[in-house]
């Protein structure tokens, strides 16, 4: 972890912790020397306001890194965490699957770009020298000990407001704990050069709206977003963004990202892992309840 990282979900987990950052391959390599197994979870998943340059030093060079010290010391699995959203999404009926190829690098989403590169060089490593390595791609992960929030700041959206303003598309959502259990599992069992979607239960952002309502007993009003406003409003923050130097709290990628229906399946890791899948209802509702007793809301 770097220095400055924040330890409060880690506090009372007995782990040892290492100070460095995988943008360092000599840090890197003293952090793996003596492990027999690495689970690399570490990249920056913000979608907007970051350079490229920062994307591929941490999600990319970084995954480097990791790899030529798994390598180096022989480590018995490397895990890689990467995202649903290097492999093609689907519709409700017809969910993407790790067979779909990635089709988002139109989106200009430098995360989800620089996250691809790193699966394929991970997957290109297993095949060219043996890489004991196995990715496992989360889709939208819900769940408590969300500090800063993350995905935290969808349900907050759902939880703080009587209107909820709803994007037209729609995601597959995903306990976390259910993603630790994957990565465990993944470890155990999972094939070297394999991916595997750890994915829940596909909603519309509406249907995932009115589950967050239900959770809390709170009526909610929701308005869908017409496409081409999301859109126009998204081409607008980006331009500002542009002008005023600032971070835009909506750009163009991620207005067309929310309109998409990023729908997954995760029969693969129900087969092959033994996954077995909490449903979004409880997600949300352990995510609200952690939220609520640590005054989020």
């Amino acid at each position: 972890m770097r220095p400055s990282a924040n330890l409060r979900t880690l506090a009372d987990i007995p782990v040892e912790l290492f100070h460095g950052d995988v943008g360092d391959p000599q840090a890197v390599q003293l952090a793996v020397a003596g492990c027999e197994y690495v689970v690399h979870a570490a990249s920056i998943t913000d979608q907007w306001g970051i350079s490229f340059e920062d994307y591929e030093r941490v999600n990319f060079t970084g995954t480097v890194h990791i790899a030529e010290a798994c390598r180096r010391h022989g480590v018995k699995k490397l895990v890689y965490v990467s995202t649903a959203n290097t492999l093609g999404h689907g519709t409700k009926n017809e969910p993407g699957n790790e067979l779909a190829g990635f089709s988002l690098f139109s989106a200009g989403s430098g995360y989800i770009n620089s996250k691809y590169l790193a699966q394929q060089y991970v997957l290109e490593q297993v095949e060219k020298h043996g890489l004991p390595a196995v990715v496992v791609n989360p889709t939208f992960i819900i769940g408590p000990h969300d500090v800063r929030p993350s995905s935290g700041k969808l349900l907050l959206h759902g939880v703080r407001s009587w209107f909820v303003w709803c994007p037209p598309g729609g995601k597959n959502f995903v306990h976390v704990g259910d993603v630790c259990r994957g990565i465990a599992l993944a470890i155990e069992k999972g094939k070297p050069g394999d991916c595997y979607l750890l994915a829940g239960e596909n909603h519309s952002y509406r249907e995932f709206f009115r589950i967050v309502s239900r959770t809390i007993g709170r009526k909610r009003l929701l308005f869908t977003i017409p496409a081409w406003v999301l859109k126009a409003g998204g081409l607008a923050g980006s331009l500002a963004g542009q002008f005023s130097g600032r971070r835009p709290k909506l750009n163009y990628t991620t207005a067309r990202l929310l309109c998409l229906g990023n729908y997954y399946s995760g029969r693969k890791s129900e087969r092959d892992l033994g996954m077995r899948y909490l449903s979004t209802e409880t997600a949300v509702a352990d995510a609200c309840a952690w939220l609520k007793e640590n005054d989020y809301f």
